[in-house]
């Protein structure tokens, strides 16, 4: 068959190739697992799809973090099965709590990270649910799971690493570049500038940043790139934001000659552009500091953290896995581990996707499949196998045609689940035992893990689009509510560095689903507008050079400031008020246009209040 063929039956070509590859090394994890006499030599298998990565450095710090997480998870769930000794009750709870924090975990941290951190949630649930008498001790019991894991690990690494093509990508120019339009724009006189480049740039530096840690992972000095690629982003934001006020609209030909050539502005007339100049300026010195030899001191970076949905999902995985558990306490079922176990990775695995619910239909799916082959397999050859290695030759044709589910364009989301249920439900032991009633019912219980997922997905805490849309603002806007309660940090720039990577993290949330439910460019920017006069107004306070009344106006304006969700309007008066009792100054600038843009934007502020 050629190409051309191949691709008009709708395969992928290199997609195949990087199937092929993965499954050929599953095979012969397989049989390394298998020949070691471990008792799952499948899970080795199972470990180099989930482990595969089309990224060198990708394939490197995800293998790091599976083996880390695993060790944690054993961990935990020899601990687990000590305290429980064989309470079926202690057992339940103590693993939907183990699971709970590990979803939870794994929705404030990022990248592999993450996936380590859930990977120790249902690693634990691997050990506890799965295990059998064949074991001697507990201390055994562990050893056979986590080898099992890393011969998976050291077989996709060692494949990755002589197949797998290094991460391209010039991030650095390309931030240099985004920076030298930015700064051309604010050169151009205030009729000149284009609020269409504005939003292309906002836009290109948003989808680098989503970029920056894949492309970083595996490397050292990759990790300190990316830090000094993503503190010059956020600084370009301060930039942009600046276009957007008063300061920006009087700059006279002087001014704009010192943008064009790089220098810095008065800072006495255009305090809110002078600071962000020396943003941009820091960030940029820091590109030029990339060795891991220098020492120099980088500009901070302050990124998001998802601490409601992380909440959430701790909770939501926790209540999931406690339901499932008193149905085993209670009807003693021996399918229900295996119905624990799929749970336990699909309300963690997923809890961290935009819209889980609606890809675990392909996920379904993939098991499904899945579950059928393994079915086959176990009924239709394994009965005619005479030794264990019979068995294992006679599943490496359902594990390769795992790389033509994964280069088809309609069953790519569905690969990866179709290839780890076959595995997981072919135990190759002799003498075969059950009844085909019993492995239909093992298959039933595994397939279920989905189905219950998605239900979990839709009714406790529900989670999609909109609502992650929804989270991302809230996160700004009580950002500001904070602040102006002086209960955030208002001094400083850590405020205004998390606010500028959350702006970029819903600019690029909302091109990617093409949502039309907010406008991210203005909404965002005038979040930005009012955090900078709140904190202004905080500085204002702090130096205690105030008359009575008008720090009886500041407390007053951030009072409404403090409520700004539900009544943005009443925030934009008050600042508009307090602007008019200050002496005419850049203070009254940045009041004037934080109540400007905040009143024009109330339907952003009032969503993240939903």
């Amino acid at each position: 068959m050629n190409a051309a063929t191949f691709a008009r039956w709708g395969f992928d070509g290199p997609r195949f190739v990087y199937g092929l590859r993965t499954a050929i090394a599953a095979c012969i994890a397989l049989f390394i697992a298998w020949g070691m006499g471990l008792e799952h030599p499948q899970w080795a298998a199972m470990t180099v799809w989930a482990g595969s990565q089309p990224i060198r450095g990708m394939l490197i710090e995800k293998s790091l973090f599976r083996a880390a997480g695993t060790a944690v998870g054993v961990v935990a769930g020899v601990l687990l099965m000590l305290l429980a000794r064989g309470d079926a009750v202690i057992l339940v709870v103590g693993l939907a709590l183990w699971v709970g924090l590990c979803a939870a975990a794994g929705n404030v941290v990022r990248g592999f990270v993450s996936y380590g951190t859930i990977l120790a949630g249902f690693s634990a649930a691997m050990v506890t649910l799965l295990s059998t008498a064949h074991h001697d001790s507990i201390v055994l019991l562990a050893t056979d799971r986590f080898a099992t894991v890393l011969v998976g690990v050291i077989v996709a690494l060692i494949v990755g690493l002589v197949f797998t093509p290094a991460a391209s990508g010039d991030y650095e120019s390309a931030a240099t570049k985004l920076t030298a339009r930015l700064l051309d724009e604010m050169a151009r006189p205030a009729e000149e500038r284009s609020l269409k480049e504005q939003k292309a740039i906002l836009s290109e530096a948003a989808t680098i940043e989503e970029a920056l840690d894949p492309r970083a992972a595996g490397s050292i000095n990759g990790r300190r790139l990316a830090h000094a690629v993503r503190a010059l982003l956020l600084a370009l934001v301060s930039g942009l934001l600046w276009l957007r006020g008063s300061e920006a609209a009087r700059t006279d030909a002087e001014t704009r000659q010192l943008l064009a050539e790089g220098g810095q502005v008065d800072a006495a007339r255009f305090p809110e552009g002078a600071r962000a100049l020396r943003s941009i300026s820091l960030g940029v010195d820091g590109l030029d500091n990339r060795p891991l030899e220098e020492r120099d001191v980088h500009a901070s970076v302050l990124l998001h953290r998802d601490w409601d949905g992380a909440r959430t999902a701790g909770i939501r995985a926790t209540a999931t896995m406690l339901v499932i558990g008193l149905v085993w306490v209670v009807t003693g079922w021996e399918a229900v581990p295996y119905v624990l176990l799929g749970t336990s990775v699909m309300v963690t695995v997923f809890s961290t996707f935009d819209d889980p619910a609606n890809f675990l239909k392909a996920v379904f799916t993939g098991q499904v499949l899945g579950a059928i082959a393994a079915l086959a397999c176990r009924w239709l050859l394994w009965p005619h196998a005479d030794n264990e290695l019979a068995m294992l030759l006679m599943m490496v044709p359902f594990i390769l045609s795992g790389s033509l589910v994964q280069s088809h364009k309609l069953s790519v989301p569905a690969a990866m689940d179709y290839a780890m249920v076959f595995l997981l439900l072919s135990q190759p032991v002799l003498p075969l035992s059950g009844t085909f009633l019993q492995s239909v019912f093992n298959a039933a219980a595994v397939i279920s893990g989905p189905l219950i997922a998605m239900a979990a997905f839709r009714l406790i805490y529900p989670i999609h689009p909109r609502k992650r849309l929804q989270l991302l603002v809230a996160a700004m806007v009580h950002e500001l509510e904070h602040m102006a309660k002086g209960e955030g940090a208002a001094g400083g720039e850590r405020w205004r560095m998390r606010l500028n990577h959350r702006l970029l993290r819903l600019v690029r949330w909302v091109e990617k689903t093409g949502s039309k439910d907010v406008d991210a460019f203005e909404g965002s920017f005038a979040v930005l507008a009012l955090g900078s006069a709140i904190a202004r107004l905080r500085e204002l306070q702090a130096g205690g050079d105030l008359s009575q009344s008008t720090a009886r106006a500041i407390r007053a304006a951030l009072l409404r400031c403090a409520d700004v969700g539900e009544e943005p309007e009443a925030a934009a008066r008050a600042m508009e008020q307090l602007a008019k009792r200050l002496p005419a100054s850049s203070d009254t600038e940045l009041l004037v246009d934080a109540a400007r843009q905040v009143r024009a934007e109330s339907a952003f502020f009032r969503l993240g209040a939903a």
